[in-house]
């Protein structure tokens, strides 16, 4: 099993920027890709950002040049840099562990962010 813990959101003024964490514990052995994931109120859950165990990163056309996804494999945790924030990036922010082609989620972490 694979636990996944995110915190680090809040509320955030439009052009503001936020570091949204993801600490990973269990059998981290053998994770393959990790990403963030988001859902707004009224939507389906969508993907923002992912790295692959190389380190290759994936965005979403609407946070190229203002997101970074990163991690920390000594400390187990992964991490979303989000500058230049919008009110449209208001949203639960989720992050994903794949282990053996299972996938594992967080609880999620709400960033709000005003106009």
């Amino acid at each position: 099993q694979v636990q996944l813990v995110e915190s680090g959101g809040g509320l955030v003024q439009a052009g503001g920027s936020l570091r949204v964490s993801c600490a990973v514990s269990g059998s981290i052995f053998s994770i393959n890709d990790m990403g963030w994931y988001r859902q707004a109120p009224g939507t389906q859950r969508e993907l923002v950002a992912s790295i692959s165990s190389g380190d290759i990163t994936n965005y979403a056309d609407s946070v190229k040049g203002r997101f970074t996804i990163s991690r920390d494999k000594a400390k187990n945790t992964m991490y979303l840099q989000m500058n230049s924030l919008k009110p449209e990036d208001t949203a639960v922010y989720y992050c994903k562990a794949r282990r053996f082609f299972k996938d594992y989620w967080g609880q999620g972490t709400r960033v709000t962010v005003s106009s």
